[in-house]
């Protein structure tokens, strides 16, 4: 994902500011009160950790418990579990090897919490059935190959009376017919800087998708408008692209930034619960 050959490029040569908003989580920022965003890198890295935080209460998080982060980018998510809750067993999981460097190094260990990071596939996940009480998904579930083989990979591995959470892009059901010619069209590869990135499926698809897994629907949120701040700021991350790459990051953020502002293409955060 070339993205993260940015970030990782930028930590390689120490960037302060790339460090201190990317370098723990690397999804959007979540501002109670959108109004006063100040979009500084250090508002920034605060925002980053308020949406890591609101996910984490959609998933009713508790000491003591069995989380699995998947798609665990830089390990941000387990080392804010570590730091606020004892004897946690902390997992996370990614496909790439150099983000799970990065999170070795970073996080260790607190209040007697066990922590491993691991290398696999989503779709394949590398745990015992019923072995977790938690699973999360921060801004990543949209590059997987297979949603359905996630979820029922998912329902496979949590305990009874588990939870799955999960943040997402989602489409309003007006978008959703742009949505699916552009997650087919291979043109359109050429100048997502994102990587792949399946922005389908609507809540209700998503309720189905859950049901068809052996999931139940739990919690909805549209955070889409406490979400929009993170468009400026990376903007201002940016700054004047001159490469094809970079003004093509901008030219997507734009994009971005104008169909949430439309509730064209929304940011949810989604629970999911196992009978």
């Amino acid at each position: 994902m070339p993205y993260f050959d940015f970030l990782l490029d930028k930590l390689a040569g120490n960037d302060e500011a790339v460090a201190t908003s990317f370098g723990r989580h690397v999804h959007w920022g979540y501002w109670q009160d959108p109004a006063a965003a100040i979009c500084d890198t250090p508002d920034y890295g605060r925002a980053a950790e308020q949406l890591t935080l609101q996910l984490c209460e959609m998933a009713e998080i508790l000491p003591g418990q069995q989380v699995l982060d998947v798609g665990c980018g830089f390990g941000g998510t387990v080392a804010s579990l570590n730091e606020r809750l004892d004897g946690m067993r902390l997992a996370g999981l990614n496909i790439d090897d150099r983000q799970l460097q990065r999170a070795q190094a970073l996080v260790k260990p607190f209040h007697d919490n066990f922590i491993a990071f691991c290398q696999g596939d989503a779709c394949a996940l590398p745990f015992a059935t019923a072995s977790q009480d938690r699973l999360l998904a921060v801004e990543c579930i949209f590059h997987f190959p297979s949603r359905e083989r996630f979820f029922k990979e998912a329902s496979r591995v949590l305990k009874p009376g588990g939870i799955l959470a999960l943040s997402d892009f989602v489409p309003s059901p007006l978008f959703l017919p742009v949505a699916a010619v552009f997650g087919s069209a291979s043109w359109f590869g050429k100048f997502n800087y994102f990587g792949h990135c399946d922005v389908r499926y609507t809540v209700s698809r998503y309720r189905r998708l859950a049901t068809e897994a052996g999931l139940m629907p739990h919690r909805e949120r549209n955070i889409t408008a406490h979400t929009l701040p993170t468009y400026r700021y990376i903007k201002h991350l940016l700054g004047d692209a001159t490469t094809f790459a970079g003004r093509s990051a901008s030219g997507l953020i734009n994009l971005l930034n104008s169909l949430g502002r439309l509730r064209l293409l929304n940011y949810y955060l989604l629970a999911f619960r196992k009978p």
